[in-house]
């Protein structure tokens, strides 16, 4: 079988592609009433009756009944969106920031299920599973080798491709989560002792993380990198703030790069930390007209502090929310590229069958009253889908000046900012997408692989690492580097700018399999352009 990699968080984070969306906490009551019987209904029951009962073929209609709301969602609007039954589990997973399982991250190495780490205070923590142990099984179930691959379903022709990792990696999940408190048997071998051993595991709440990493770029600039809004999102956030605070923070990097947004509510949280009482975050409104106004409140953690905003264009939803919020009332910087452009509210509501529809019930505005929305047109939905490669056609991912504004939606903020809407959040400071100090899939292949295999042959060496000695010692003589090059059977020489980011990865990578993101992030952001831009805006700052 070919190798692949299958990280527990990407698989969670696919239900997330599902449906990007904001939580509006609107109540909708007398549902009874709106939803309660009539022709069209009755129209739609009976032609699943005539296919039942009178069509020549064994027809699912389950199936076809989801593609006919899913069909009918793509006529409304992008981001209303069908979630099927199976799927709803793991969307709701993400969102609520927590799952049920035995605690572990893992990947597919060779046949395998290796454990890459343990979650702190989890359930396979507490029995005894350690980062590196190979899980072979969970109570009756084989999960390595051609077993494994039968229990996934997996045909020949699928071997090594990403439709069979998806396949395996629910039929792990599958074994491996269940409901609180249930017990689970799992055997694991574990290399270090030669020996197969087994751990009677109680499986309970397991933390998904949206804020990956937090620390101090230096002794007055600290860093927060935020995945995406989840009802813990505000909690980890507030956590890692009061912590970067205490070791004297001043001004911080808000990194919402390439989050796709959340929850409403948890974005306005966050926002009232740095606003002062009053203040506007973010008004929605509805097809009824009715107007919803979210305001600071409370004295937050940081309004004293400066705040540099970090966005690109996979920043949505939720994540402009909080960019649109603070750029609209004067307070700190957003650094980056326009972001993607989502400012539709979408509701989650139960179908009756464990299946549930996310639609849109409102749009939301920034304080000055823009709405940032995108066009998109029912015609031609997937050119909305593909706005970002239009974005690289019209250069405006290289160029500030490339992009387009409509001065008939010119707004101006309290201190006399101009800023547009129609089409996402356009950067205070624009930082041009970094073409030069990019790896090519060659280049990068395998580089998880090696990863585990490095750190797996060297493990009780690698655990007696400090972070912050790695970060600065580590392969200071070139050997796990030119060891990796060393296999890739390069055609054509690297570049010294291409040797220098792909160690700078590698190591990342190492760091991040040791010590978490927060190791893969000290070390890719020492050649971050718009961190790097961040420090020069700082040492300006400072001059004043």
């Amino acid at each position: 079988m070919k190798k692949a990699t299958v990280y527990f968080p990407f698989f969670i984070g696919v239900a997330v592609a599902l449906g990007v969306f904001i939580g509006s906490n609107l109540n909708f009551n007398n549902k009874s009433v709106l939803f309660s019987s009539n022709n069209k209904e009755a129209k739609i029951k009976r032609l699943i009756n005539y296919i039942n009962y009178d069509y020549v073929d064994e027809v699912d209609t389950d199936e076809l009944l989801d593609g006919a709301i899913t069909n009918m969602l793509v006529k409304l609007d992008p981001h209303s969106v069908y979630i099927p039954k199976e799927d709803l589990q793991q969307v709701t997973e993400n969102m609520q920031g927590k799952f049920v399982g035995i605690g572990v991250s893992f990947l597919m190495y060779q046949d395998s299920i290796a454990v890459n780490s343990v979650i702190e205070g989890g359930p396979s923590e507490k029995a005894g599973i350690k980062a590196g142990d190979r899980i072979l099984s969970a109570d009756n179930d084989t999960l390595f080798g051609k077993k494994l691959l039968k229990k996934a379903g997996v045909l020949e022709n699928e071997e090594g491709t990403i439709l069979a990792d998806r396949k395996i990696s629910a039929a792990i999940l599958k074994s491996l989560k269940g409901e609180p408190e249930t017990n689970v048997n799992v055997s694991v071998y574990r290399r270090t002792n030669d020996e197969v051993i087994q751990f009677p595991i109680v499986r309970g709440e397991v933390p998904l993380k949206s804020v990956s990493a937090h620390f101090m770029i230096n002794s007055s600039l600290g860093y927060i990198k935020v995945e995406r809004f989840a009802r813990t999102t505000y909690n980890e956030f507030k956590e890692g703030l009061e912590e970067l605070i205490s070791k004297g923070m001043t001004s911080l990097v808000l990194d919402l790069r390439g989050n796709p947004g959340g929850f409403m509510d948890i974005a306005n949280s966050i926002v009232d930390e740095f606003l002062e009482d009053g203040k506007l975050i973010v008004f929605t409104k509805n097809k009824r007209g009715q107007v919803d106004r979210s305001f600071a409140t409370q004295r937050g953690s940081f309004e004293d502090g400066n705040v540099y905003v970090l966005i690109d264009q996979n920043s949505a939803s939720a994540s402009e929310i909080v960019a649109g919020a603070l750029q609209d009332n004067d307070k700190g910087t957003i650094v980056g590229r326009r972001s993607f452009g989502k400012g539709l509210v979408q509701q989650e509501m139960d179908l009756g069958d464990g299946s549930a529809v996310r639609l849109t019930t409102s749009r939301y505005y920034t304080p000055t009253g823009r709405s940032i929305q995108k066009p998109y047109s029912n015609e031609t939905p997937n050119a909305y889908g593909n706005d970002y490669v239009e974005r690289i056609h019209n250069g405006e991912l290289i160029s500030r000046d490339s992009i387009k504004v409509n001065d008939s939606l010119k707004y101006t903020t309290p201190k006399g900012k101009i800023v547009y809407g129609g089409g996402g959040i356009i950067p205070d400071v624009f930082v041009p997408i970094d073409t030069l100090n990019t790896y090519s899939n060659k280049l990068h292949g395998g580089l998880n692989d090696f990863t585990f295999k490095y750190i797996d042959s060297n493990r009780e060496k690698m655990q007696t690492w400090k972070l912050k000695d790695f970060v600065q010692n580590f392969d200071t003589d070139n050997k796990v580097f030119n060891k990796y090059v060393n296999q890739l059977d390069l055609n054509v020489p690297m570049s010294p700018n291409e040797k220098e980011n792909l160690k700078r990865y590698l190591n990342a990578f190492i760091a991040r399999n040791l010590f978490d993101d927060t190791g893969f992030f000290m070390i890719t952001l020492t050649n971050d352009n718009m961190v790097l831009k961040v420090l020069e805006l700082e040492n300006e700052k400072n001059k004043e």
